[in-house]
């Protein structure tokens, strides 16, 4: 099984740009289904990426993959279609459930897998159901696989999400692509994701509106199904970045990215004392030093998110006082704590809040990823670590994080895999 080993206590230096964004490619490649013919360009080449191509080429879409142009071509003929997402290529990817707005819609059936991924709490799939029963869609939950049927269709439905939820959010909204009349969703998830989902929808023909936490879908008779699209920067890879940067960096530059997009990381990273230029499209990060203590709740877009509490609690055990972060989207997202603790950090957790003491030397330690964001918390408290670290499970990472070594290398961190 791979490793990584790091060297800490490197000045690091240069200029890292920054990938296409996997959470916004995984539902605008569920939505190729509805498509015929489709060029994707700014695709990470990351693992859950390719989950979601071989899922997609299971149920009978072509997938090209220029790996050079980070550029996918996908095409649909509408033969041979498959409308099962088995489980041996959903369990490790929770996006994998999103392929049931798609096939409900345009073929009235599907079976997909309970989805898994991350083991950072129970995140159900009720609330992707909650919304397809109220668009007529028959379902049920047998031997771990959600069968569902819409015999004359899908038909538009006013639909309040009793919590907000982007999964749902995003799986109503290919539901809605062919549903006849309109759909209104209220209460939804506002990330820049989804926003880019429902950019390439509109491209595809579909009539959306949206105002605040509601969207508008009516329903359009000109589908043009083919279409090109850059997929947006990753903001949690921008902000995983520009924290290391800050405990780290002598001089670091983050480019390919809209600055505005991550406004609440850039404000939130200035109060607690980092230097921060931003320019146009991308931001330069200098030596920190006097890092202050800050209390920060994650919150949905546009909160502070959740995919960044881990590498934020990083920076935090290198800041002066205590800092409290309280995790409000997941149950179980403090699996980094006992990690992070046996370094050197000295971090408590009381339920949903991790209390942060600092300034704490952290010194090099083997350890163990538990999930994607915590994999990469692990990289950042061994950069800023005395000695050697070395990093078990590293497969997590490589479900999120395109040309990770290589892109710290670039900036002369000690990282290898081995």
């Amino acid at each position: 099984m791979q490793k990584l080993i790091i060297k800490g206590k490197r000045n690091l230096n240069g200029k890292i740009s920054i990938s296409g964004s996997k959470n916004a490619t995984l539902p605008i490649l569920a939505a190729c289904i509805l498509s015929k013919n489709i060029k994707l360009q700014n695709i990470p080449l990351v693992q859950d990426i390719f989950t979601m191509i071989d899922l997609l080429e299971f149920i009978g879409l072509k997938i090209k993959i220029l790996k050079k142009k980070n550029t996918l071509e996908v095409s649909n003929s509408d033969k041979k279609i498959n409308t099962l997402a088995p489980y041996k290529l959903v369990k490790t990817m929770r996006a994998g459930v999103l392929v049931l707005g798609s096939l409900l819609t345009k073929y009235k059936k599907a079976k997909v897998s309970l989805p898994g991924g991350c083991a950072i709490g129970t995140r159900p799939v009720d609330l992707h159901l909650f919304a397809l029963k109220k668009m007529g869609a028959k379902i049920k939950i047998k031997n771990g696989y959600i069968i569902a049927e819409a015999k004359k269709g899908l038909k538009g439905s006013i639909i309040k999400f009793p919590f907000i939820s982007v999964g749902a959010t995003e799986n109503a909204l290919l539901a809605a692509f062919n549903a006849k009349g309109k759909t209104i969703l209220k209460n939804c998830a506002i990330e820049p994701e989804i926003k880019d989902l429902i950019s390439f929808l509109i491209k595809l023909g579909a009539n959306i509106k949206f105002s605040g936490r509601t969207i508008i879908i009516n329903e359009s008779i000109n589908k043009t199904l083919k279409t090109n699209h850059e997929v947006m920067f990753d903001r949690i890879e921008a902000g995983t970045y520009l924290i290391a940067s800050a405990l780290v960096g002598k001089k670091i530059t983050i480019d390919k990215i809209n600055p505005e997009v991550i406004k609440t990381e850039i404000n939130t990273l200035k109060k607690i004392g980092v230097k921060i230029k931003r320019n146009k499209s991308s931001i330069t990060i200098h030596n920190n030093k006097n890092l202050k203590k800050i209390s920060i709740t994650t919150k949905p877009y546009p909160g502070f998110p959740t995919d960044l509490q881990a590498q934020l609690m990083v920076l935090l055990t290198q800041a002066e006082g205590t800092s409290k972060i309280k995790e409000d989207i997941f149950e179980n997202r403090f699996m980094h704590v006992p990690e992070l603790n046996r370094m050197g950090a000295k971090i408590e957790t009381n339920n949903k809040i991790a209390i942060i003491n600092g300034p704490t030397r952290l010194t090099g330690a083997e350890v163990m990823a538990t999930d994607l964001r915590a994999s990469v918390s692990l990289v950042l408290a061994g950069l800023v670590a005395e000695n050697r670290t070395i990093i078990n499970r590293i497969y997590h990472l490589d479900r999120g994080y395109e040309f990770l070594e290589k892109k710290l290398k670039s900036c002369k961190a000690e990282i290898k895999r081995v």
